[in-house]
Formats: structure tokens, sequence, C-alpha cells
């Protein structure tokens, strides 16, 4: 055979060979996203509009939560969450809209236990969907009540439901990034 016949023929296959090599590298961190975020990455297709710029910013999240410095918390601390957010809970029956902010307080302030950034929800759902992208829809909802529960346009039944998606990511946060034992 000659070189020109060995180029011809050894040229498009380290072509298709690259080909393939980009598409699995590709569909790779597609999958790894998708897992990592679970419905958090379609959310975030779904709001860019557009899957190459979701998955960009998926990766600077995960960049950006590299960079904190998040730690597991200790027995005696997790005792001690765990019984302010018993005392709210109490505190539901007889005043539901301060019981809800106690819960939206002590999520924010359990947060900042693990080291988490506390200024922004937008910026704390950014940082939290690294690690709690599958419980992020529970804080967004119960955010959302918490803040009609300002304008006093929240139900019982609203704030009873916030209450269970707060404590949704707070039993999250509190079990160190682990989902609780049921």
């Amino acid at each position: 055979m000659s070189t020109g016949t060995l180029i011809a023929i050894i040229v498009p296959i380290v072509v298709v060979l690259l080909i393939c090599a980009a598409v699995t590298w590709t569909v790779s961190r597609r999958r790894h996203l998708k897992e990592k975020f679970g419905p958090e990455y379609e959310r975030a297709v779904e709001e860019k509009q557009s899957r190459p710029a979701a998955e960009r910013e998926l990766r600077e999240r995960e960049q950006r939560h590299d960079a904190l410095e998040i730690k597991q918390i200790s027995a005696a601390e997790r005792e001690k969450y765990a019984q302010s957010w018993s005392r709210a809970q109490e505190r539901f029956v007889d005043q539901p809209d301060e019981a809800v902010h106690d819960a939206d307080q002590l999520v924010t302030a359990l947060m900042g236990e693990r080291g988490y950034p506390t200024k922004g929800f937008e910026q704390q759902v950014s940082d939290l969907s690294v690690e709690h992208g599958r419980t992020l829809e529970h804080y967004r909802a119960a955010h959302e009540v918490t803040s009609r529960s300002d304008r006093h346009q929240a139900t019982t039944e609203e704030l009873r439901g916030a209450m269970v998606h707060y404590r949704s990511l707070f039993d999250e946060l509190l079990h160190n990034g682990q989902r609780p034992r049921e």
C-alpha cells in the first residue's frame, strides 16, 4: 500500500475516534451533572433555555462550592439544633407565622454553621444545589410561603406545608449532608 492510501485510511479513523471520544466525554459530564444536581439540573436547563449554558453554570456552582469550607457539625451541635427545631414545631400550634420564620432562621443558622454563605436567597440556593439539589424545591417552596407570610397572605395550611418543606433541608443539613434515616 502506498503512503497516500494509508493516510486516506488512517486520518478518517482517527477523526472518527476523536469524535467518539468527544461525545463520550460530553455524555459523561452531562451524566455526572444530572446525578449530582438531580432535579436542579433540569431546572437550570429550563431557566437558561440552553443545555450548554446550564451545564456551564452548574460547573461554576461546583467550583464555587469546592472553594467553600463546608464542615460537619458535632453531635452536641446537632442536638442543639434538633431541640431548637422541636421548639419551633411546638410554637406552630399557637403562632404558625412565627414558627415558620423560626424554621427559616434555623435553616439559615445551620447553613452558616456548616460553612455555607447565608447572604441572599438565590446565592444560598446556588451554593446548596451542589450537595442538596434534591431538596431545593422544598426550600424554594418554603421560602415562597415565608415571603407570603410576611405580607400576611399565607394560610395556616400553607404555613404547615412550609414547615414540612423546611424540615427536608434542615434534616439534610443537620445530618452533615446525608439523608437522615427514617
